[in-house]
């Protein structure tokens, strides 16, 4: 599996010819200048993990430049297909979808989902993460999502075994360096950790280097893609 990073929430997996993009949130997004044409090359779906416009992002264009389907909870799913977005896949926590190459659950998060319009702000749902699951037995990838810390993390650890996790380590909006750092060592038991959501804007305060001190040991499990290069991972 090779997982790119174009910073904040916003990666790019690509596994047994499969392309998959989450919360793309290109324009606009101050630590990434590069568009998403090259990003959004075969990919073949979209997972977005809750309604916020740093998350949301490019969607509805990607969608329609390159026909992908978009997995989303159903309130989003019904607002971006409102926009025009053809291909879609509703879900909700504890439902799984099969996605050709792969599954998707979507699992809990701790968060908020809304968008602003002109006409007032819009609730999309409950946030999600999601476990992804290759079924070539390629290595089984968990993403939090914008999430806080909570005791529930055990049951998908207990449920699918994921070996990779992007996580959030921003603070003040998900869970801090300190927090992350005892999700991980407490409920998890991760090969591989990406680090996201974090010094895209000057509210978020958290850093790789107070999420790795707080690992202590399990800091050698911590990879920072640089942005925009695929990095694999086992």
């Amino acid at each position: 599996m090779k997982i790119t990073w174009y910073g904040h929430s916003t990666f790019r997996l690509d596994f047994d010819g499969t392309a998959v993009l989450f919360d793309p949130f290109f324009t606009g997004n101050p630590t990434w200048d590069g568009g998403w044409t090259e990003a959004a090359e075969r990919v073949s779906h979209i997972l977005l993990t809750h309604g916020h416009d740093d998350h949301v992002g490019d969607t509805a264009a990607i969608a329609a430049e390159t026909g992908a389907t978009v997995v989303a909870s159903y309130e989003i799913i019904q607002f971006l297909s409102g926009k025009g977005v053809a291909n879609v896949e509703p879900g909700n926590h504890g439902g799984e979808i099969d996605c050709g190459s792969f599954t998707v659950a979507f699992v809990n998060a701790w968060h908020s989902s809304a968008t602003v319009t002109p006409d007032g702000i819009v609730y999309l749902g409950n946030p999600v993460g999601f476990v992804v699951t290759p079924k070539s037995g390629g290595p089984v990838l968990y993403n939090a999502g914008d999430t806080g810390v909570f005791g529930d993390m055990a049951l998908i650890q207990e449920l699918y075994a994921p070996q990779v996790g992007l996580i959030p380590i921003g603070d003040r909006f998900t869970m801090g360096p300190k927090q992350a750092a005892f999700a991980c060592k407490r409920f998890f038991d991760f090969s591989t950790i990406v680090p996201c959501h974090y010094g895209t804007f000057g509210l978020l305060t958290g850093t790789v280097d107070e999420f790795k001190d707080a690992l202590g040991d399990g800091a050698s499990k911590v990879i920072v893609p640089e942005r925009g290069v695929g990095e694999t991972v086992k």
